[in-house]
C-alpha cells in the first residue's frame, strides 16, 4: 500500500496548503452570513443581523489575507491552481 498517490508532491514533513479551499470557505461564509443578516433585519432581527454582519466582515478579512497569501506564493513560483496547492 502506497502512502500517496503516484505524482504528488505532499508529504507528512511538507503537506499541502489549503489555501484555495479556505478561499472558497471563506467566500461561502461572506455571502451566506450577508444574506442571512440581510433576512435577519427584514424580519426586524436587528441584533441577529449584526451578529451575522460581523461574521461577514471577519469572512470578508480572511479572504483577502488568504488572497494575498496566494499573490505572494505564486510570486515565489509555487501553487498549481487546484483546491490544494
Amino acid at each position: 500500500m502506497r502512502a500517496q498517490p503516484r505524482g504528488h508532491h505532499g508529504t507528512a514533513d511538507h503537506p499541502y496548503s489549503a489555501l484555495n479551499l479556505r478561499l472558497v470557505l471563506a467566500t461561502f461564509g461572506f455571502f451566506t452570513s450577508a444574506v442571512l443578516g440581510a433576512l435577519a433585519l427584514s424580519a426586524g432581527f436587528v441584533w441577529l443581523a449584526v451578529i451575522l454582519w460581523v461574521l461577514a466582515a471577519t469572512a470578508l478579512v480572511d479572504a483577502v489575507v488568504v488572497e494575498l497569501r496566494r499573490r505572494a506564493r505564486r510570486r515565489e513560483g509555487g501553487g498549481r491552481g487546484s483546491l490544494f496547492e
